[in-house]
């Protein structure tokens, strides 16, 4: 009976498993949305990433978004990255939620930054109405907000993939503490997650974009609070390191930071500074491969051409922190 029962659990295993792979090859491939984000007349492409921020105002999100502003119009900005944590604690309540306006419309209200806005969801949006976020109804409200779970941005001489990280940490699932996930439309996560992963390698296997840029709301690699994700660097790494992509940007530790992979050019820079920091909460700071690291409020600007990608991190009063930049060999596209 014993060795019937192992049996029966064993074939019930086997069909789960075939249901999700047909699932999966059912889809077809490249399904990610797509974007279109033109260059200007000078085939240069300019914007900031900032995450972890959606705070009313308080824990100086407003005061990095006055300097959002101000070096947006220097710059000229295209557009702004946000990697995710876009409201604090509990993400939206719902589509008519006030935070949404209290914490983005009120704030970032600079002329520069009345650009598009392309979000990713973080883990305390998770705990809202996470759905609600990629409502069109909030785009009504302000017509800057485009949030989805996981899509691609064509900017010409560069495509930005936006990734949903959240399903992929086990411990929101094993450990919710006292807090509800919305896990709508991304159960089982097994499958969900699987999918995500197949459908960003076919989109950055067909991209002839010069720069390749994954964006997540979790880190890869950090020696900030939450250090690095474990599930990401098992799963979401190598497909980066197989794919030529150039940088993978994510906020979720409250910090900025530059780390160089070991096996690829990859950058992982971390933008998740827009309002509450956790000063002196770091693990490892003798990591090897560390190129800069500060736990304080801030945000990054990104100017790129075809061959050429400029990096800076700026703080709360917008002094600039840390550059980086890398030229890359342009080669014929015949």
């Amino acid at each position: 009976m014993v060795a019937l029962s192992g049996n029966k659990n064993m074939a019930v295993a086997l069909c789960l498993w075939l249901a999700a792979v047909s699932f999966i090859s059912h889809r077809t491939s490249a399904e990610l949305r797509r974007f279109e984000q033109p260059t200007r007349g000078d085939g240069t492409l300019r914007f900031l990433v900032v995450g972890d921020w959606g705070r009313k105002g308080e824990f100086n999100q407003s005061q990095v978004a006055f300097q959002m502003g101000k070096i947006g119009e220097e710059l000229d900005i295209d557009f702004v990255v946000s990697t995710g944590d876009n409201f604090y604690d509990n993400g939206l309540e719902g589509e008519t939620d006030p935070a949404f306006v209290d914490s983005f419309t009120n704030i970032y209200t600079a002329k520069s930054l009345q650009k598009q806005w392309f979000s990713v969801l973080g883990n305390h949006d998770y705990r809202g109405d996470a759905v609600a976020q990629m409502s069109p109804a909030l785009r009504k409200i302000d017509d800057r907000w485009l949030c989805l779970r996981s899509f691609v941005v064509n900017a010409e001489i560069a495509e930005l993939f936006f990734v949903d990280t959240t399903p992929f940490v086990n411990y929101y699932y094993a450990n919710p503490e006292n807090h509800v996930y919305d896990w709508r439309d991304v159960n089982p996560s097994k499958i969900y997650t699987a999918i995500v992963l197949r459908d960003l390698e076919s989109a950055l296997k067909e991209s002839r974009a010069k720069w390749k840029i994954v964006v997540g709301h979790h880190a890869i690699r950090s020696v900030g609070h939450h250090g690095d994700t474990l599930e990401l660097v098992r799963h979401l790494l190598p497909i980066l390191q197989a794919n030529d992509v150039d940088f993978y940007m994510n906020g979720h530790d409250h910090c900025l930071e530059q780390i160089s992979d070991d096996k690829s050019p990859i950058q992982f820079l971390t933008s998740g500074a827009g309002s509450k920091a956790w000063r002196g909460d770091v693990k490892n700071l003798n990591r090897e491969r560390l190129k800069f690291f500060y736990d304080g409020q801030g945000f990054m600007s990104v100017q790129m051409t075809r061959s050429d990608i400029d990096i800076i991190f700026y703080d709360v009063f917008g002094k600039v922190l840390h550059k980086w930049t890398r030229s890359k060999q342009l080669y014929s596209d015949m």
